[in-house]
């Protein structure tokens, strides 16, 4: 298993737009990928799943990926946060 933290800075957080995207991000790699926010856990495949962990702005986040593509899959998501989701600000 492949675990990373990682910190949401984008103003909106991991709502609507930015969790479209970390879902189709996930949905790229075969692995089980699972975020968690605090006591929430979610499948980062599921937009409704990744919805329901309420990480804002400031939210940290852990990543835990398991199967034959963990690590890329890791690393995919970190970027995509740490890009602010491609956002200018």
């Amino acid at each position: 298993m492949v675990e990373a933290k990682v910190l949401i800075k984008n103003k909106v957080g991991l709502h609507a737009r930015p969790a479209s995207l970390f879902v189709q991000t996930a949905n790229k790699f075969k692995s089980a990928i699972t975020a968690i926010h605090g006591e929430r856990k979610a499948n980062a495949k599921s937009i409704l799943s990744v919805l329901t962990l309420g990480a804002d702005q400031g939210a940290e986040l852990v990543l835990q990926a398991e199967g034959e593509d963990a690590e890329e899959a890791v690393q995919a998501l970190i970027s995509l946060i740490e890009s602010n989701f491609g956002e200018a600000e």
